[in-house]
């Protein structure tokens, strides 16, 4: 006859000197951190380039009070530019931040 020990029953591990083995844990790539500074960086390239472009040629050959207001003009159209650019940032950070807490609470673990 062989000698076979008895099954474990319920409950008790088999190898009771062997500590459970832990789950490796993924390494975060923190891809969204990266994807997020790109469209900061793009946002800011797009302000600085929108603000400097309030230098137009229209006003050449004017004199006096109509040079001036050309380019004051100018220079409420480059504002009302650059406030659109900084409004339409704020809205693209919010829909990522949304979009990032969304994608956060998916992908918690369940108590």
């Amino acid at each position: 006859m062989t000698d076979t020990p008895p099954p474990p029953s319920w409950g008790q591990r088999p190898d009771k000197g062997v500590p459970p083995k832990e789950p490796k844990k993924k390494k975060s790539h923190r891809i969204f951190l990266w994807f997020f500074l790109a469209v900061q960086v793009i946002f800011l390239i797009w302000i600085i380039t929108g603000a400097s472009s309030g230098e137009d040629s229209s006003c050449e050959g004017m004199t006096g009070d109509a040079l001036r207001v050309c380019q004051d003009a100018g220079d409420v159209g480059t504002a009302i530019g650059v406030g659109l650019i900084i409004a339409l940032w704020a809205a693209v950070d919010v829909i990522l931040g949304i979009t990032y807490a969304v994608y956060r609470l998916s992908r918690r673990q369940r108590a």
